[in-house]
């Protein structure tokens, strides 16, 4: 079973790529962040005729998270399932793949230190850890796929001193991912691959994807049972080539569904 999250950075402008690449990457879920599309505008039918059934959470010009599937698509949640007020962005989509409960994410972004972005960023990642407390169990199967606009550590960036002061490298940030992880989820793709120098984002200015100047924040997050049967991680730097790529490239993991 192929599991896979990509930031298209707007589906409408990216839907091409996105067709040609689930047709030579075969994943059996993918999980979509930065859709920037209403619900209606969700492009269904289009990964329908490709063998998807789809599932879109969305508000418009912003955030929008979708899970695409071909091994199943059942229970499908939007948002967080606790008793405070529903988050004000589209940025989390949950259903059952299979044997495998799935979650799309797309983490705020925080744009700076001690700006209320900021604040909503860590008040978020400990919502999601409270959520996976009450509702989830580390035995079970669960991935949970999505820009997470976290390096979990320096060897995720191409420069960490270029990085100092800013978002995604802080203390707090990282803290909040290992609180996650500390529940019971774990970087799938670290597991195959500890090496320094693999990004899934450069930002589009400077020639930085050129120049392997990015930062690793794509993330698959999986409980013991899926991680422990993973055979196979990749970050397709293919798919941010070529015209019109989104600044984000596709991450994925196989797992062993014969195993869980």
């Amino acid at each position: 079973m192929r599991i896979a999250t990509w930031n298209v950075n707007s589906l409408k402008a990216r839907l091409p790529r996105v067709e040609e690449w689930l047709a030579y990457a075969r994943p059996d879920v993918l999980c979509l962040q930065e859709t920037k599309l209403a619900d209606s505008a969700f492009p269904g039918l289009a990964f329908e005729s490709l063998g998807y059934r789809s599932a879109h959470h969305g508000e418009g010009r912003w955030n929008g998270v979708a899970i695409l599937s071909r091994v199943g698509l059942d229970d499908v949640v939007a948002g967080f399932d606790d008793s405070r007020e529903p988050d004000v962005d589209a940025r989390m989509l949950w259903a059952t793949c299979g044997p495998v409960r799935v979650c799309s994410v797309y983490v705020p972004n925080g744009r700076e230190v001690g700006h209320d972005h900021y604040r909503y960023k860590l008040d978020w990642l400990a919502r999601l850890r409270q959520h996976l407390e009450a509702a989830h169990d580390p035995a079970r199967p669960l991935v949970i796929g999505g820009d997470f606009n976290i390096a979990p550590a320096d060897a995720d960036v191409w420069d960490i001193a270029a990085f100092e002061g800013s978002t995604h490298v802080t203390e707090p940030e990282r803290e909040a991912l290992r609180a996650l992880e500390e529940w019971g989820l774990e970087d799938a793709f670290r597991r195959l691959h500890p090496e320094p120098g693999l990004y899934s984002y450069w930002d589009y200015r400077a020639g930085m994807f050129h120049k392997r100047q990015g930062m690793r924040i794509d993330l698959l997050l999986a409980t013991a049972p899926v991680v422990e049967t993973v055979t196979f991680a990749l970050v397709d730097r293919q798919a941010r080539k070529g015209k019109l790529p989104s600044d984000h490239a596709p991450v994925l993991i196989d797992v062993d569904t014969d195993r869980l």
